[in-house]
């Protein structure tokens, strides 16, 4: 069984930060799919950007070595390479003075009628600085598109600004902010399980429903990137983004369309109904935590203030949260949220528990009746399962089973698991901003996150150690058990 493809129009694909490492690992393999799998119309270009002094080879030997590394094994084909990086171009420019940017100019003005995409896979800090010389060097067509990268901002008043100094080059219109978790194929199979089957969305709301459970675990610490996350922390970096936008998913209305403003319309009132946390409840409904040393699959590792090389930082790299949204569909129904690293393995899924049967006919004997629950699950294995009791097979009398209806995507589809970029750079051309985050939405994250950051601050809410290789601190466990729940554990 395979999927139909239909090609995009002839673009440009300017990635600044060509040389950096999300378009080593993520941007040019998948941009390297893509062509493989027939999308692009010719002619069509890639270019990265960097003050790196590149030339044209040598960008293409970057890429040819990064394809070589960073490619699953039976993927690299060296005829497709060689037709990938003949496609590559680099100019060299800098964000911040006019060096390079008229050779960009004149590079670009070679395909004045192609759509241009600028891809900022960069330093937020330099957003603003490059999206104000793409204006002023005339490089906006009617055909152009901008791509942001998270985060936007640390708190609502620096997301207010870049949203402004982007917003004062380009139209809104024109503006991609990119979460990739958005692009993964379990999450759109959310939307076509809740709103393509009349088995779901009459029992989504809380009439049916118990609990909610969002977990995004990371089995890695800082990977290098203390300077950024210390000053972040598992609020900012994936609570504030990627886990808020599987809320609204997992939450909202069912929209008029799969048009991009009626679904983000819906995302949006999810946000805006989220009940409120700040000092005078962030405690209860929230835990920090921070990983001390411990043991992952590889052996021992650090604790995070020794991969920080020492100091003192109350820096969290766990999160969970209680949420609640006060809206007729939902009320009392809790969402349980949680991410970290060092945690006992890499997973991200959704868990929905209904509510138990009303009364149990059988007798005691039968064993015990758990509740039925769907679990979607993001990666590493993308797929759904959903848990039902059935009779033990067998004679002896009724005993009850809980067993679990299993759909793995690669297994029952036969097919290459795309990475999510590869759909969403894909979007960008056809603009197409179903999966991306719009102004309204980014603002109304950061203003329920920024309560919960001064909250913490007003009430010196301190990180609780945990134990690397485990599932967070004790106290996130007894967030839930308090409300006779548990979390689900199941790698």
């Amino acid at each position: 069984m395979s999927s139909q493809i239909i090609p995009v129009e002839p673009f440009d694909y300017v990635v600044f930060g060509g040389s950096g490492d999300l378009a080593e690992r993520k941007l040019l393999p998948a941009l390297y799919h893509r062509q493989i799998e027939g999308q692009f119309s010719e002619p069509t270009r890639v270019i990265g950007a960097s003050r790196s002094p590149l030339t044209h080879e040598e960008y293409r030997k970057f890429a040819k070595d990064a394809l070589n590394e960073h490619l699953k094994k039976g993927e690299y084909d060296e005829a497709e390479v060689q037709k990938f990086c003949a496609r590559l171009y680099y100019v060299s420019v800098d964000a911040r003075t006019d060096a390079g940017w008229d050779q960009l100019k004149k590079l670009l003005d070679e395909g004045k009628d192609r759509v241009r995409a600028f891809y900022l896979a960069v330093a937020p800090g330099i957003f603003g600085d490059i999206s104000q010389k793409i204006h002023d060097h005339k490089l906006i067509t009617k055909s152009t598109r901008i791509v942001v990268e998270k985060p936007i901002g640390r708190d609502l008043a620096s997301a207010l600004q870049l949203n402004d100094t982007i917003g004062r080059a380009f139209k809104e219109e024109q503006i991609f902010r990119i979460d990739h978790y958005l692009g993964k194929e379990t999450v759109q199979n959310l939307m076509a399980l809740r709103f393509a089957n009349a088995l779901y969305e009459p029992l989504w709301n809380a009439n049916y429903i118990d609990h909610v459970q969002i977990t995004v675990a990371e089995s890695v610490g800082l990977e290098g990137r203390a300077g950024y996350y210390d000053t972040a922390g598992a609020l900012r970096d994936m609570v504030q983004n990627h886990i808020l936008q599987l809320l609204c998913l997992t939450a909202m209305e069912v929209p008029s369309s799969m048009d991009s403003e009626a679904v983000r319309d819906e995302k949006l009132k999810v946000l805006r109904a989220l009940k409120p946390l700040n000092a005078s409840n962030v405690e209860q409904a929230t835990v920090r935590g921070q990983y001390r040393a411990g043991a992952s699959g590889s052996g021992p590792v650090k604790g995070y203030l020794e991969e920080l090389e020492g100091g003192v930082s109350n820096t969290e790299t766990f999160v969970a949260i209680k949420a609640e949204i006060n809206n007729w569909r939902w009320a009392g129904v809790p969402f349980y949220i949680r991410t970290g690293k060092r945690l006992t393995g890499r997973m991200s899924e959704i868990v929905i528990t209904f509510k138990p049967i009303p009364h149990a006919i059988f007798d005691q004997a039968a064993g015990r009746i758990n509740a039925n629950q769907l679990i979607i699950r993001l990666q590493p294995d993308e797929g759904v399962k959903q848990s039902l009791m059935i009779k033990d097979p067998g004679p002896g009398g009724m005993r009850l089973r809980n067993v679990s209806l299993d759909m793995s995507f690669a297994q029952a589809f036969n097919v290459r698991n795309p990475d999510a970029y590869e759909r969403l750079l894909m979007d960008v051309i056809r603009s197409n901003q179903t999966l991306f985050m719009r102004r309204d939405e980014v603002e109304a994250a950061w203003k329920w996150v920024d309560p919960i950051l001064k909250g913490w601050e007003t009430t010196g809410q301190q990180v609780q150690g945990y134990t690397a290789g485990t599932w967070g601190p004790s106290q996130a466990i007894a967030l839930i058990e308090r409300d006779g729940r548990t979390w689900h554990d199941e790698i």
